[in-house]
């Protein structure tokens, strides 16, 4: 195997990606299967293309990542900023288009703790006056 050129990690809810990145035929690897077979919903695929689409480089790189924790979402947007991260890392002209679109921003939104005396987080038990 060849000498990857960028590292970097990606985040989302509690899903983990690392991202290895090189110039090649626009090949990508999640957990050692190629994308389409990992990830079987077209938004994924959207999701995972959308850095080589806004910085016109479909093509330009392989992409390799090992991905743990969450859902397939959250899963693919964790690759997706891990993408995004190690664009830039390979050449910084790409951080200004990535950044506009909200690429390179860690999404923060987790899943909300279930409070004590409640159903859920914000559902409660069902009140009986009688």
């Amino acid at each position: 195997m060849a000498l990857w050129d960028a590292y970097a990690t990606g985040k989302r809810k509690t899903a983990v990606a690392r991202v290895w990145l090189r110039r090649g035929s626009g090949e990508i690897t999640v957990n050692g299967k190629p994308a389409n077979d990992y990830f079987h919903r077209e938004v994924h695929h959207l999701t995972l293309r959308q850095p080589f689409v806004l910085t016109e480089a479909a093509e330009g790189y392989d992409i390799r990542a090992t991905v743990k924790g969450g859902g397939d979402s959250s899963q693919c947007a964790a690759v997706r900023h891990g993408i995004s991260k190690a664009m830039v890392l390979f050449d910084d002209e790409n951080r200004a288009v990535l950044k506009k679109a909200g690429c390179l921003t860690r999404d923060p939104r987790k899943k909300e703790r279930k409070k004590p005396g409640q159903k859920g987080a914000r559902a409660r038990f069902q009140f009986s006056k009688r």
